[in-house]
């Protein structure tokens, strides 16, 4: 057991079970012992890879498609560039290095970083200043100031804390985290069910996961489009459609662990409800396009012609590389390919963004 899984048992022992939300909250985000506030996840020596650790051409290519959102815009001046949850700032590195091609973007952009860990903040301000740039540091969205805006949310939703509910006899009971017989921390179920108007025909056993930090958040996000303009590129994993089931997941060393063994050490995520984020985005008043996979939305941008244009300087070892990167983003048996998706959020009066174009 972890020091916040001690914790994690003390409060238990002294308030009653938690939520799977407050468990999850506290495991990512305790101001000592949190996953996020005490660790550096990413990378191969760390816990999980992400996109723009795989090749700089992901990095690249979101970059050209905020460059191509503010064009589509005006090209407003003052425009906030926000990415939250920054992880080590590779892709905003990489994203700010390729939009020097694009006359005026960064004049006319302000960039902006939401990070709660002072860990991650450090690695993102050398791989700013590695690029001759600098960003202002939120450790929260609302600090953000008013005024049409370009937000980035690569793996960052499924970072948000769910609740789990499963499905007894008379309704729907919360799944809970507990103490087992032995001491542990054990996942239980409160006594009392709730009144959850969702999947009423579910068997017994059935477990329902729904996301109310990401609908919160989401709700913000897209209000803020909605109200001030700009426009929202969330890339993640997860479903298409809401359904049944639950995914939470903890990784730690690159290989699947116990949720509840050692809370703190372990990242934990769940699949991206990406129809409940479509929902509330367009309940806020926005246009929302996609999802659409990861990796055909890549090629859309170009990725391949991307590729082929660093091979031609590359030496033959390097151009393997690049070769196994193209193959992981967009291969059809890639998991970042198809299971990662990506979604767009604009204000009504835009069109869609690129990538997200009707092909016909």
């Amino acid at each position: 057991m972890s020091v916040l899984g001690d914790a994690l048992r003390q409060i238990i022992a002294t308030e009653g079970p938690i939520s799977v939300e407050r468990f999850m909250l506290l495991a990512l985000q305790h101001p000592v012992h949190g996953y996020y506030t005490s660790k550096m996840p990413f990378g191969r020596a760390g816990d999980f890879v992400t996109a723009p650790d795989v090749s700089q051409m992901f990095g690249e290519l979101v970059g050209l498609w905020a460059a191509q959102v503010w064009l589509d815009m005006g090209a407003p001046h003052g425009l906030h560039l926000v990415e939250l949850g920054p992880g080590r700032g590779t892709m905003m590195a990489d994203a700010l290095r390729a939009t020097r091609v694009v006359p005026g973007f960064l004049a006319g952009i302000d960039v902006h970083l939401v990070e709660t860990s002072p860990i991650l903040k450090d690695a993102q301000e050398n791989a700013l200043a590695a690029v001759g740039m600098s960003a202002t540091w939120h450790t929260a969205m609302d600090t953000v100031p008013d005024g049409p805006a370009i937000l980035l949310a690569n793996e960052f939703f499924d970072a948000l804390p769910v609740r789990h509910y499963v499905r007894g006899a008379t309704g729907w009971h919360e799944r809970q985290v507990d103490l087992g017989p032995d001491g542990a921390l054990a996942f239980g179920a409160a006594a009392e069910p709730m009144a959850i108007d969702a999947f009423l025909a579910a068997g017994p056993g059935a477990v329902l996961e729904i996301g109310h930090a990401a609908r919160r958040v989401m709700t913000a996000l897209a209000g803020r489009i909605a109200t001030h303009g700009g426009a929202l590129l969330v890339c993640d994993y997860g479903h298409a459609e809401t359904s049944l089931g639950e995914t939470l997941q903890a990784i730690q060393n690159h290989a699947f662990v116990d949720p509840l063994a050692a809370p703190g050490e372990a990242d934990l995520t769940t699949h991206v409800d990406f129809a409940m984020l479509r929902r509330t985005a367009e309940t806020a008043g926005t246009r929302v396009t996609g999802p659409l996979a990861q990796g055909a939305w890549l090629e859309r941008l170009g990725i391949g012609a991307r590729a082929r244009a660093l091979k031609v300087k590359a030496g033959p070892d390097q151009a393997v590389v690049i070769d196994a990167a193209l193959a992981r983003l967009t291969g059809p048996t890639s998991s970042m390919a198809t299971l990662f998706k990506v979604l767009a959020v604009t204000h009504r009066d835009m069109m869609p963004p690129p990538g997200f174009e009707d092909p016909a």
